[in-house]
């Protein structure tokens, strides 16, 4: 994964609620960073199972479901859902 902030790309396998960017600071364990954000589903994310949303989705929560993006999907800054929309487009232009 990479942060989100300065997308210095980041090698630790588990990142934990309180792990920062060793370049800029930057809380890692953030929704945006997380492979479940997607700004279009519910609550803005895609894992069923959160009990209540996170209100800021780009500081550090305690959320137990987070997981790493994968590396395609959070260097764009998209979701999965978006960057499938947007290979789709991708398709059905001339």
């Amino acid at each position: 994964m990479h942060c989100f902030f300065c997308k210095t790309p980041v090698t630790e396998e588990r990142i934990g609620f309180r792990d920062e960017c060793p370049r800029c600071g930057g809380d890692l364990h953030i929704c945006r960073t997380c492979r479940f954000h997607d700004q279009y589903a519910s609550r803005q994310c895609r894992e069923p199972a959160i009990p209540e949303s996170v209100k800021d989705k780009e500081r550090r929560n305690l959320c137990e479901y987070f997981k790493p993006a994968t590396p395609g999907q959070e260097e764009s800054g998209e979701s999965a859902s978006e960057a499938a929309r947007r290979k789709l487009e991708a398709l059905f232009k001339n």
